[in-house]
C-alpha cells in the first residue's frame, strides 16, 4: 500500500480498504458516526488528534506508524524545515509534527501554538509518556481533573494514558515544545 504520500482522509481510506473494513464497521469499532468517517475520508475536515488516535486504534496503528513516512534508500535525513513538519492540528491550535522517517514506537516531537482562547477540548488519552517546554506564553495543562497553570520556562511531564487536556485562556500566543515516547 503506497498510502505515505496521500493526504490524512484518503490514507485513512486507503488503510481502512486494505484491511477490508467497511465506513460502518470502521464507525461502529471506533465509535464515530459513519458520515463524521465520510466527511474525514473524503478530506473535508480534518480530524481532530483524539478523532484521530480512535480510528487508529480500530487500525491496530500509532501516530507513529500512521505519519510515518518510508525510509529512503541512501543517507537518513538529518534536518528539517519548517515547511517539512506535519500539520496534525485545528481549531486555533496548531500541531507540527516531526514525522518523516519515524520508525514505529519512536519518540515524536510537536511544535505546539495555541491561539489566544483556544484549547484542545477533547480529553487526550494516548499511551505514551509526554515531556514539554513552554516557550511562550501560559497554557493551562489539566491532568486527571486537576490544573496546572505553566509560563514560559516551565516544563511538564506526564503519563498521557490519564485523560489531558491544553487550554490557553490567556490574550497572548502560547507555544511549547513536546515529545512523546511509548511506553517501553
Amino acid at each position: 500500500m503506497t498510502a505515505t504520500a496521500l493526504a490524512p482522509g484518503r490514507k485513512l481510506s486507503a488503510i481502512r480498504q486494505h484491511l477490508g473494513m467497511s465506513q460502518r464497521k470502521a464507525a461502529e469499532l471506533s465509535g464515530l458516526t459513519h458520515s463524521a468517517i465520510s466527511t474525514i475520508e473524503q478530506d473535508k475536515v480534518s480530524p481532530a488528534v483524539s478523532t484521530l488516535q480512535k480510528l487508529l486504534r480500530v487500525y491496530g496503528l500509532s501516530l507513529a506508524e500512521f505519519f510515518a513516512e518510508k525510509e529512503s534508500e541512501g543517507e537518513p535525513r538529518v534536518v528539517f524545515n519548517a515547511e517539512q513538519l506535519l500539520e496534525i492540528g485545528s481549531s486555533g491550535v496548531s500541531l507540527k509534527m516531526l514525522s518523516h522517517d519515524v520508525p514505529a514506537h519512536s519518540t515524536i516531537m510537536l511544535l505546539e501554538t495555541y491561539q489566544p482562547g483556544s484549547r484542545i477540548s477533547e480529553k487526550l488519552k494516548h499511551h505514551c509518556k509526554e515531556v514539554g517546554t513552554l516557550l511562550e506564553g501560559e497554557i493551562i495543562l489539566t491532568l486527571d481533573g486537576l490544573r496546572y497553570p505553566l509560563r514560559a520556562g516551565q516544563s511538564y511531564i506526564i503519563d498521557s494514558a490519564a485523560p489531558h487536556s491544553f487550554s490557553n485562556l490567556s490574550t497572548r500566543v502560547c507555544r511549547l515544545v513536546s515529545a512523546h515516547s511509548p511506553h517501553l
